[in-house]
C-alpha cells in the first residue's frame, strides 16, 4: 500500500473496523454482565430491517431509515431514534454494531444524551476509548442493581451533561467513575477498590 494520505486513511478505517469488531466479540464474550434488555429474537428481527441500508452508515442514517422503529425491552418500549444519536461523525460498520449498541436500551439512551451534548463542543470531541470507558461505567452501575430502575445511570449521565454544557468539556472517564463509586457509595452500595468504580 502506498504511504500516503489515502493509504494511512485507509489503514486508520481498517484498524478502527478491527477494533470494533473485537470491542463486538470482547461485549458477547462477556458472561459476568446481566442479560441485555433486549430479547435475541426482537434483535434479529431488527437487524433484518436494517438491511436495506449500506454499511458503514452513520447514526444519522440509521435514525433517519429506522428511527421510529419501536424495541421492546425488559424495562419498556424504545424507538430507536430514543437510543440513536443523530449526528453524523457517529459510524456503524454493520447491523450487528447497531445491535450490541441497543440491546441495552437504558445505558444506549444514556449514550445518545451525552453523544448529542457534545456535539456542539468546537475544541472537544468524545473519543472511542473514552466512550468505551463511559459505557463500561454505565454496565457497572447496572449490575450493581438490577431492581433500582437505573437510576444511578440517570444521575450519572445527568451529571456528564450537565459538566458538559457548564464547562464547554467531556469530562474523564476517571472522573465519571469517581461520580458513579460516590453514588453507590451515598446509596449504600459497597464498592471495592479492585471493581471498576473503586477509583
Amino acid at each position: 500500500m502506498a504511504d500516503d494520505k489515502s493509504g494511512r486513511d485507509k489503514q486508520a478505517r481498517d484498524e478502527d473496523r478491527r477494533q470494533r469488531e473485537r470491542e463486538i466479540a470482547a461485549a458477547v464474550e462477556r458472561g459476568d454482565e446481566p442479560e441485555p434488555e433486549v430479547d435475541t429474537s426482537e434483535l434479529a428481527y431488527f437487524e433484518t430491517e436494517l438491511e436495506p441500508l449500506t454499511f458503514p452508515a452513520t447514526a444519522a442514517e440509521i435514525v433517519a431509515a429506522v428511527g421510529d422503529r419501536e424495541i421492546e425491552s425488559t424495562v419498556g418500549t424504545y424507538r430507536v431514534a430514543d437510543l440513536l444519536p443523530a449526528v453524523d461523525w457517529e459510524r456503524f460498520d454493520s447491523p450487528d454494531e447497531v445491535r450490541v449498541r441497543i440491546q441495552r436500551p437504558t445505558i444506549a439512551a444514556a449514550m445518545k444524551r451525552i453523544v448529542e451534548a457534545s456535539d456542539p463542543l468546537p475544541n472537544e470531541e468524545l473519543g472511542r476509548s473514552q466512550r468505551d470507558a463511559y459505557e463500561r461505567t454505565f454496565e457497572a452501575l447496572k449490575a450493581i442493581d438490577a431492581d433500582d430502575e437505573d437510576e444511578g445511570i440517570r444521575v450519572v449521565a445527568d451529571w456528564i451533561v450537565e459538566r458538559i454544557r457548564e464547562k464547554e468539556a467531556i469530562p474523564g472517564s476517571r472522573d465519571v467513575r469517581r461520580r458513579a463509586a460516590e453514588f453507590c457509595r451515598s446509596n449504600g452500595y459497597e464498592i471495592r477498590n479492585d471493581e471498576w468504580l473503586g477509583v
